[in-house]
């Protein structure tokens, strides 16, 4: 692998991406468990089966559609501005401003977006319950893609058209793995922050995956301990 300094040199980036859950925070602090406790009671009332029926439903159905709501979509046709404002009404009163990642990104030059599968409306709950919301130009969303999930390459085209990214200038920052396949075929550095979830780790020993870290802060921290 790469060395970092020579990987990404941060006065030549110009484009910083980030997935959102399980990204700007990290997998360890389980906040993504609260959505996934309100899709697991969506997809229990919708078919009329049990919690643990239903967690199984939405597991097969992430892993053939990438989404469960594009599964709900596609065999289902729900509605998915409905699916979404259920799923992602959850409270987040309890977190903390984070001022060490917000003086990360603060430090790293070049405009910053997050690129998430999830909603903007999601996302301004997450970014602004952490206080970094204003560190980002543009929240690229589910929506915004026409409900076509990462790393469908529509989803990719959708976000470089809506951004105008150079993607050969460009760094992307994921918690899945597979969802780094289109962003380096498109010529973009990637970043694997390491999950032991097996769904999130497929493909994480592929080449399209040129640095990996234990979490976000961790990655900023290596680059900005680094005179690039």
């Amino acid at each position: 692998m790469t060395a970092i300094n020579a990987a990404f040199p941060t006065n030549r980036i110009g484009d910083w991406i980030f997935d959102l859950d399980n990204t700007i925070y990290p997998a360890k602090t389980n906040l993504f468990l609260r959505v996934s406790v309100r899709i697991t009671e969506f997809v229990s009332r919708h078919y009329k089966v049990s919690a643990v029926d239903a967690r199984v439903i939405q597991k097969d159905l992430f892993h053939r559609y990438g989404t469960t709501m594009r599964g709900m979509m596609s065999e289902e046709n729900i509605k998915p501005e409905v699916y979404l404002n259920y799923v992602h009404d959850i409270d987040v009163s309890d977190l903390d401003r984070d001022y060490e990642l917000n003086s990360m990104l603060a430090a790293l030059p070049g405009r910053k977006h997050i690129f998430t599968n999830g909603t903007v409306p999601h996302a301004e709950n997450i970014l602004s319950a952490y206080g970094v919301r204003h560190h980002f130009d543009q929240i690229f969303d589910i929506v915004a893609a026409d409900y076509i999930p990462k790393p469908d390459q529509y989803a990719f085209d959708c976000f470089l058209r809506q951004t105008g990214i150079d993607p050969n200038n460009a760094v992307m920052i994921e918690d899945m793995a597979a969802n780094l396949r289109p962003a380096a075929a498109l010529g973009m550095r990637t970043v694997w922050l390491a999950s032991d979830i097996e769904w999130a780790a497929r493909g994480s020993n592929e080449s399209f995956v040129h640095y990996k870290a234990d979490d976000l802060k961790e990655f900023l921290r290596s680059l900005l301990l680094v005179d690039c």
